[in-house]
Formats: C-alpha cells, sequence, structure tokens
C-alpha cells in the first residue's frame, strides 16, 4: 500500500505549513510507514494511505515517486 507522509525537514524543525513537504512511502500499516522513517532524521506531522481514484491523480504530479524504506 502507498502512503502520503508529510514531513519536516528536521526534527527540530517547528510545523509550518509553508515548510511541509511531501513524500511517498510503500508500508503495510500506517505504523509500519512510522517505523521505517524513524531513523530518518523527519519530523512528520501526518501519514495517510493513498488508494483509489485519490492514487490515479497523485501519480499524474511530476514529484511522485514511491520509496520502499527498508
Amino acid at each position: 500500500m502507498v502512503f502520503k507522509v508529510y514531513y519536516q525537514v528536521t526534527i527540530a524543525e517547528v510545523p509550518i505549513r509553508e515548510n511541509t513537504k511531501t513524500m511517498y512511502v510503500e508500508g503495510e500499516s500506517i505504523r509500519d510507514v512510522r517505523l521505517k522513517l524513524k531513523k530518518e532524521p523527519y519530523n512528520v506531522e501526518l501519514v495517510a494511505p493513498v488508494t483509489g481514484a485519490y492514487l490515479e491523480y497523485e501519480k499524474q504530479s511530476d514529484d511522485f515517486k514511491v520509496l520502499e524504506l527498508g
């Protein structure tokens, strides 16, 4: 399953909407994705599943690239 992750680049950064970045991560659940990102220096704000028509819409973006973290 693909999840869209909203995050700040550094864990010390205060979440500000204008500075929020997104990435797409392959995972089994929200918890699985959060555990995969735990070792990264990101301040994860939200992890949301992307399915169906929403996934097809996101695939049209030039920034769409699914990360497969181990």
